[in-house]
């Protein structure tokens, strides 16, 4: 009788889709050509892919395909899991042994003795307790492949867990007016010809290091805040191409003026 309550109750559910979950990756990996193919870097840009497809399922706020997108990771994850096992290397609940003991280890505050009443608190400790795992850098969690905004905001968030940041949004925006002229000063006065690319570009990211910076200060996420405008920008151009077609108008004919009327049709959707 306890163990029907037990499989009736959420946790229940959960460890018996979880282990269906299993039962049939061993079963495609044991019959599907596909499956039994795979290898742990063939699947690495399919897992890219599914990341992102995540991503804009958030950005959209699509809960159906939220939760679609969420099972294709979770998939991606067994498939690594089940590889690695086949090369004795570990299975998936040795994955999941090892990240429950990293979380108690970070997380002293609920499983030990340390105080920490602020996610402040939480984000320095936790940056400490990386270093005493063999970290030799704070920055040094930081992938090197994650796209230059993803990992300007890391960076950011790591040295501010070290203690190095600014003390208040008013000292960031003065640094961003700072990076800004110095870009400006790149190409205010010089001939198109003569401007230095390179000294350009570097002030240029040193501008967006300090706009993301400052975003962090005011609680925006600048990589979702661009990919909202990109979702934005794409919207209302497909609206200016698509009733200017109704018009038989072609826009590699338009003038700028002439698109503009559609554009700012669509700005008001």
């Amino acid at each position: 009788m306890q163990d029907q309550k037990f499989e009736d109750s959420p946790r229940g559910r959960q460890l018996e889709a979880f282990n269906r979950l299993l039962d049939v990756m061993e079963n495609l990996r044991e019959k599907c050509p596909w499956d039994r193919k795979q290898t742990i870097e063939s699947l690495r840009h399919l897992t890219i892919e599914e990341t992102y497809e995540l991503s804009d399922a958030i950005l959209k706020g699509d809960t159906q395909e939220l939760k679609k997108e969420i099972g294709d990771l979770m998939l991606h994850l067994v498939f690594y899991s089940k590889i690695a096992s086949e090369k004795g290397l570990f299975d998936v609940a040795d994955v999941l042994n090892s990240q429950c003991d990293k979380l108690i280890f970070r997380h002293p505050h609920i499983y030990g003795d340390t105080v920490a009443d602020t996610e402040e608190e939480v984000k320095r400790n936790w940056e400490k307790l990386k270093i005493k795992e063999g970290n030799k850098s704070v920055l040094g969690g930081v992938p090197a492949s994650l796209p230059a905004l993803v990992k300007a905001i890391r960076i950011q968030e790591k040295a501010r867990g070290a203690g190095f940041d600014w003390d208040d949004k008013t000292q960031v925006w003065k640094k961003v007016e700072e990076e800004l002229e110095e870009f400006k000063s790149e190409y205010n006065g010089v001939e198109a010809t003569q401007i230095n690319q390179e000294a350009a570009t570097a002030e240029f990211g040193d501008l967006l290091f300090s706009l993301v910076n400052f975003a962090r200060f005011v609680d925006i996420n600048p990589e979702e805040a661009l990919e909202r405008t990109n979702l934005k920008f794409i919207s209302r151009f497909q609206y200016l191409e698509t009733e200017a077609a109704k018009d038989g108008k072609n826009l590699q004919d338009m003038t700028l003026e002439q698109m503009d009327y559609y554009w700012n049709k669509a700005k008001k959707i």
